[in-house]
């Protein structure tokens, strides 16, 4: 957090100033570590068991919150006696089909109670090669449709209040998680179990009523093949703790620079609508009513569904979108499998996909497997590149490296590129969505230079030009109809960025709306985002508040506006008890006032503002009406935090310890080495090493730096910033240095069944030898920022990683993968990739043969 946040991570210094114990948990000794109590260094790909040794220290020692835990989660439902764990099938949970290596959730719900599949859910289809090598798979988005209340669960379950039962979750939990001991911590991590001891002692002791611990977590948590089971083990873990929707809890995730979290809320991901809503999917929705029945829940906040729906589909078409043509729900684009941004790149080299947008991305150089990226550039028609600079992704055609391999050659590629500069988030105005959620306007500060555009400005003109040239056909109504009309001022009609956040915001019949309670299903309302619906309330842009901190109380509501409803603790109710007391007078947040009838605090209630602890839902309530005022977490149908998930993820209801798909060790807890429902994609361009191959013995880890900026294109142009790192290295420990003949300050060439790229060596002590296994593991520290463009240039750490991905967001495993490392310069030419050529054969000779 120090390397990569170092402005957010000013907050921690304070509070370590206040007395707050600090612990990082990372490979690599850092910025972060030179400052915390305590550095715990693990191997890359482990943190499931880490986090599993937790929870068991929590369960068996009976550390838990259990008040907490007893009202507030699902802890005493009953599960169905036809459910299987990995404690009894080897590192499988019941219902996995081998052949299509998918699972059929339906004996993990509960007794007597079916989950409701998802809107965004397909049936199975074939989908070739670009997922388990031809077998059929469910490609469409899955795990990840169910916004952000997870699953509909159609009834409350059966329950255990004793917790005694043992099919019940508590049970389940404490018997999954009981071979997670400090000793198999220690085994498989790396982590000596006096410093595991240690950190158990000090998350528990400093969590329950009167204390409560914080997790802060980025990338390193999420580009794994199991990267959505690290986030549910941590939450777990906080469940359990009684440390979410209390002050200083919570789980944080950090977002990599501005405005990743936006990009999520408003989405540039291929799978969800704005707020978390579900894309359709081509082969089962074909109307409003049927898709929202698929997804939304009868109760909680998600019972509403519809009217978010209906409202975004009027902010969309306007006067257009009518209840007599289904407002418009027909326009939708639909899913028809995995249209992720590797599956994409296959469908380029396949030739299916002949135009590409990149804006703000250098896949060339930040994506997995970068000659895979730069083989599907350079078989497109046409190529639109907008940044700030001519960046690897813009120039690959004449001096990426397989221009020098000979494996492209520039009069052979027919790819026509666009290179359009962009303006700088100092050039435009706008908002920033943080970790905390907080949307901040940012007022431009100078005009972009020359031909430098916004990005508002190139999509708005774009989307008016392509409406000015459509004709009458039937299929262009969609753009035809589109609401596009927005204020633009000045000598190059800039649009008002304000005028786009309003219609984000909402409008009702008197003007704009305050709330994402006062959105209706019957087209009287358009809103282009629910959950940031209030953030113009009375016309005012609320994003670009700043009060002083002198000025008002610590939660600081004056400061921006956080989605939703200016709520800057999520599930909030959860800070009192059942009968809405504080839990403690030290953690205070909220609490009921029976003479006032309505919940009180510093902070907006996560909960509606008038209900009372003692409230019993009527018999067939729906959405928050069948929510009791002991139900905090008012997204989940049930209210409850879920320790195990009866449906929604792809890959298991609990967290499950599986090796990195490259790994240079066995799983010492199960039979099966890695997660069964990986998401692999085969072609010639993306080999894999296999696991435990002695050819390939070392782990590597990606990583960022302070002085850097992501894949370089804001940072490698910059004279200052290249002199502070003015060369891309590798960070070896002196014992691998001794091992491998690497001299400080040297030349190293790294391998992979990708490539092989160079490096300068810094042999460090950062980075040290781990036991596992009953042998030692080196791991080497890679930062990913260089390329062949720039003041400073260098290889691709990226280019080293292959495409393996988890099956609920699709995302890379770019933290823990292997190589093999040697002193000198890579091969330059034809002869780099005869060398990794070399080492495939070598890899596929000594493949383990196990399984």
């Amino acid at each position: 957090m120090a390397e990569c946040h170092p402005v957010g991570f000013q907050w921690v210094m304070e509070a370590k100033a206040r007395g707050a114990k600090i612990i990082h948990v990372d490979p690599r000794f850092t910025r972060t570590s030179a400052v915390s109590h305590v550095h715990a260094a693990l191997r890359a790909g482990t943190d499931i068991a880490f986090l599993g040794g937790l929870i068991n220290y929590v369960l068996e020692n009976e550390k838990d919150f259990r008040e907490y835990v007893l009202a507030y989660t699902n802890a005493s439902a009953i599960l169905q006696d036809g459910f299987a764990d990995t404690e009894d099938l080897d590192g499988l949970f019941s219902g996995f089909d081998k052949e299509k290596r998918q699972y059929d959730v339906s004996s993990w719900a509960y007794e007597g109670v079916d989950a409701t599949p998802s809107a965004g859910s397909g049936e199975p289809e074939q989908t070739g090669e670009h997922h388990h090598g031809g077998e059929e798979h469910r490609s469409t988005a899955r795990a990840e449709s169910y916004g952000s209340g997870g699953a509909s669960v159609d009834a409350k379950p059966k329950t255990d209040e004793t917790l005694r039962h043992p099919r019940c979750v508590y049970q389940v939990l404490k018997r999954h998680f009981s071979r997670y001991t400090p000793e198999v911590v220690a085994d498989v991590c790396g982590m000596p179990v006096e410093q595991f001891a240690e950190i158990a002692e000090a998350i528990t002791a400093n969590s329950g009523r009167e204390r409560t611990t914080a997790w802060v977590y980025s990338v390193g948590w999420t580009q794994h093949t199991v990267g959505a089971q690290y986030i549910r083990a941590a939450s777990i873990l906080q469940t359990l703790l009684g440390n979410i929707g209390r002050p200083g809890g919570g789980i944080l995730a950090l977002r990599g620079h501005a405005s990743i979290q936006g990009s999520t809320d408003i989405p540039t991901l291929f799978n969800i609508l704005p707020g978390y809503i579900p894309m359709p999917h081509a082969h089962q929705h074909l109307d409003l009513d049927g898709f929202v029945a698929a997804d939304a829940g009868k109760t909680g906040f998600w019972g509403n569904m519809r009217s978010y729906v209906v409202s975004l589909l009027k902010a969309y078409w306007g006067e257009s979108a009518q209840a007599g043509n289904d407002f418009r729900f027909d326009y939708l684009p639909r899913l028809t499998g995995d249209h992720g941004t590797y599956a994409t790149v296959q469908k380029q080299i396949e030739g299916e996909c002949k135009g590409y947008f990149l804006v703000g991305e250098n896949p060339a150089v930040g994506s997995a497997n970068g000659k895979f990226q730069r083989l599907g550039l350079a078989n497109l028609d046409w190529l639109v590149v907008r940044d700030f600079q001519l960046i690897e992704s813009a120039t690959f055609w004449k001096d990426g490296p397989e221009i020098e391999t000979g494996e492209l050659a520039t009069e052979e590629i027919g790819t026509e590129v666009f290179f359009l500069p962009a303006a700088a988030h100092t050039e435009k105005d706008g908002s920033f969505t943080n970790t905390q959620r907080l949307l901040q306007w940012h007022h431009k500060a100078v005009e972009p230079p020359g031909e430098a555009r916004s990005d508002l400005w190139f999509y708005y003109h774009l989307g008016r030009l392509i409406r000015e040239r459509i004709g009458d056909d039937p299929r262009d109504a969609p753009l035809r109809d589109l609401t596009w009309s927005y204020p633009a001022e000045g000598a190059i009609a800039e649009p008002r960025a304000e005028s786009v956040l309003a219609e984000i915001n909402g409008h009702g019949p008197r003007g704009p709306l305050s709330a994402y309670t006062e959105l209706k299903d019957d087209g009287s309302t358009s809103c282009g985002c629910w959950i940031y619906c209030g953030v113009r309330a009375d016309g005012h842009n609320h994003a670009a508040d700043r009060k002083p901190g002198s000025e008002q109380d610590w939660v600081a509501s004056g400061w921006a506006w956080a989605w939703p409803a200016n709520r800057r603790i999520l599930y909030n109710r959860a800070s009192a008890d059942p009968d809405g007391k504080p839990w403690s007078d030290r953690k205070k947040l909220l609490s009921w006032d029976p003479e006032q009838g309505k919940w009180v605090g510093p902070d907006v209630p996560d909960f509606e503002p008038t209900k009372p602890p003692d409230y019993e839902p009527p018999d067939g309530a729906k959405a928050q009406d069948a929510l009791g005022g002991r139900d905090p977490f008012v997204m989940q149908t049930d209210g409850k935090a879920w320790l195990f998930v009866p449906a929604g993820l792809a890959d298991g209801p609990l967290p499950t310890h599986y090796e990195p798909f490259e790994s240079p060790v066995s799983n010492a807890l199960y039979g099966v080495q890695e997660s069964p429902v990986r998401q692999t994609l085969d072609a010639p361009s993306n080999p894999y090493n296999p696991a435990r191959s002695p050819v390939f013995p070392y782990v590597f880890t990606t990583y960022r730096l302070t002085e850097h900026h992501t894949a370089g294109g804001m940072s490698r142009t910059l004279p200052y910033l290249s002199e502070l790192q003015p060369e891309f290295f590798c960070e070896v420990s002196p014992a691998l240095a001794a091992e491998r003949g690497l001299e400080h300050l040297g030349w190293a060439t790294i391998i992979s069944a990708r490539t092989a790229i160079e490096a300068r060596v810094l042999v460090t002590e950062r980075v040290k030898p781990l036991k596992v296994r009953g042998r030692v593991i080196h791991q080497i520290g890679l930062p990913y920022h260089w390329g062949p463009n720039g003041l400073s240039r260098g290889d691709a750490a990226n280019d080293l990683l292959s495409v393996v991905m988890d099956p609920n967001v699709h995302i890379q495993e770019a933290k823990a993968a292997t190589c093999d490392i040697r002193p000198g310069r890579r091969p330059r030419g034809r002869d780099l990739p005869a060398l990794v050529a070399e080492y495939r054969t070598k890899a596929e000779e000594g493949k383990p043969t196990d399984g």
